[in-house]
């Protein structure tokens, strides 16, 4: 006896290249879908007005020009590990090791403030900018090495990397500990500001500002003009094709992730010279982690990331503002911001795939 099946009411299908407006329609979508269910959680959990709630988030990012800068810099550091993280991923390797990379960009400038605190000023942050670019690209290359080497795991590899630089991290910041006991070095060279930045426009985070809208420029030609730009993107198509044109694929893992975890280091010197003046295991703030999200959702382009750094940015902030403001506990500005990143990654399959309708028919 012969069964009838039917088909499916829809079909899933992979879509070509869709037009800008249309992605950049899809994400706004998704956006608002994520602020229609925070208004929801929000009602229900708090009991306030979501309208009200959302004022109090752009008042956090816009409210006092003090709050501004500090959105600034936060969209300044997170977009600047975004960068950094972007040519391994170009190429897939699948570096989860951003946040070790520049835990210890920060170690390694924070060791040379700390220790040598006598070096004239212009020179002591020359070295510690050296200090931590070297150490990032060494804590970069050591994964790329293994890969290219033997053919390991580049992101259980780099995800093991992350404790190792946060312990170093932790015993460093023992050893120079002030007060003892405390477990906190506390700011370093808090009389002297010797490897302290300058400010700008007696404006603290505005040269930080800066050096990430260079860096911008730069990765963007270095990407999509540069010859090892191209290479990255050959690697990343396919290692065989790779191979047949005469790219030394193993060649391109060591370099490429050198530099990355080299621009990882300068962002940990910008952390420890441009803002925080002290180390702490906490320093990075997760922030290595996020850069993949940014760097992913905006298909490694470093123009389009300036706009999802913001977005990430400005939803932490803003989470965050909620929470003091309404006395809530900061989990509850994790949920916010989660929901909406959770939301902004989801919309990415409509991006990339739609669903057609199937007639009705049955088949024998």
């Amino acid at each position: 006896m012969n069964k009838k099946t039917k088909t499916p009411f829809f079909h899933i299908v992979k879509r070509g290249e869709i037009p800008l407006w249309q992605s950049i329609a899809i994400h706004i979508g998704a956006l608002v879908l994520a602020l229609v269910v925070c208004s929801i959680l929000t009602t229900l959990i708090t009991g306030l007005n979501p309208i009200k709630v959302y004022a109090t988030m752009f008042e956090g990012n816009f409210g006092t020009e003090r709050k501004t800068w500090v959105m600034l810099h936060a969209l300044a550091i997170l977009l600047g590990i975004s960068l950094a993280l972007t040519p391994g991923y170009k190429m897939r390797f699948w570096n989860i090791g951003g946040e070790g990379q520049v835990l210890i960009g920060c170690m390694a400038s924070g060791a040379v403030m700390h220790n040598h605190p006598e070096i004239p000023n212009a020179l002591l942050l020359i070295l510690m900018l050296v200090a931590a670019m070297a150490a990032g690209a060494i804590w970069g290359m050591i994964p790329a090495f293994f890969k290219a080497k033997w053919n390991t795991n580049e992101t259980l590899f780099t995800l093991m990397m992350n404790y190792v630089a946060i312990q170093i991290t932790a015993y460093f910041t023992i050893r120079w500990e002030v007060p003892k006991g405390s477990g906190k070095i506390g700011v370093i060279n808090q009389n002297t500001m010797a490897g302290w930045l300058p400010k700008i426009a007696d404006q603290q985070y505005l040269l930080t500002i800066i050096v990430v809208a260079a860096l911008t420029i730069f990765m963007y030609f270095y990407l999509k003009y540069s010859k090892q730009g191209y290479e990255i993107a050959v690697v990343g198509e396919s290692e065989r094709t790779a191979r047949y044109v005469g790219i030394k694929v193993e060649h391109v893992f060591v370099r490429t992730m050198a530099i990355s975890g080299a621009l990882c280091g300068l962002i940990g010197y910008l952390l420890v010279a441009g803002s925080a003046h002290t180390i702490t295991t906490t320093l990075s703030g997760g922030r290595g982690f996020t850069g993949v999200m940014v760097a992913w959702m905006a298909k490694f382009n470093p123009i389009l990331m300036i706009l999802t750094s913001f977005l990430i940015a400005f939803m932490g902030n803003g989470a965050q503002e909620i929470a003091s403001r309404f006395y809530l506990n900061h989990s509850f500005s994790d949920i916010l911001t989660g929901i909406i990143i959770f939301f902004l990654i989801g919309c990415e399959f409509f991006v990339s795939y739609k669903l057609e309708h199937n007639k009705h028919r049955e088949e024998a």
